[in-house]
C-alpha cells in the first residue's frame, strides 16, 4: 500500500491481495465502478456495482461504518471516481491498483457467467 494526496484527501492505493484480505475479514465495502456488462462477465464476489456512468460520486456509500475501496477494469475509472469523491470533500479514499485485471493476474477468485448455460461460477486464474 502507498498513499498520495489529492487536494485535501488522502488516497490509499492497495494491491489486490490487500483488498482480498480486507474483504475476507469483512473490513471494507468494495465498489465496482465498471459497466453492468463488464460486471456480468466477471466480478469480485461481494463487490457492489455502482457504474461510473450512472451513479454519481455523491451517491456512493462513503459515510458507512467500513472504508470503501473503489475498483474498475484497470484502475483508470476508479481513480477518476476517487478524484470526484475528493472534490466532494471525502478525505479518506482507497483505490485498488490495477483494477480487475490486476485481481485476475494475481490469480484471485472471481465470479463469472458460463456462456454455455448462463450459470454463475467461481473462477481462479492461478
Amino acid at each position: 500500500m502507498h498513499s498520495e494526496t489529492i487536494g485535501e484527501a488522502v488516497l490509499e492505493n492497495w494491491a489486490p491481495e490487500e483488498v482480498k484480505a480486507a474483504l475476507d475479514r469483512h473490513e471494507i465495502t468494495l465498489i465496482d465502478v465498471r459497466t453492468p456488462g463488464e460486471y456480468v462477465q466477471g466480478h469480485i464476489e461481494g463487490a457492489l456495482l455502482a457504474p461510473m456512468a450512472s451513479v454519481p460520486a455523491a451517491d456512493l456509500p462513503m459515510a458507512g461504518d467500513k472504508p470503501v475501496v473503489l475498483h474498475c477494469g484497470s484502475g483508470k475509472r476508479s481513480r477518476a471516481v476517487a478524484e470526484a469523491c475528493a472534490a466532494l470533500g471525502v478525505t479518506s479514499l482507497i483505490h485498488m491498483e490495477g483494477g480487475f485485471m490486476a485481481w485476475r493476474a494475481a490469480g484471485l477468485p472471481y465470479i463469472s457467467i458460463d456462456p454455455a448455460n448462463g450459470a454463475a461460477h467461481r473462477v481462479a486464474d492461478a
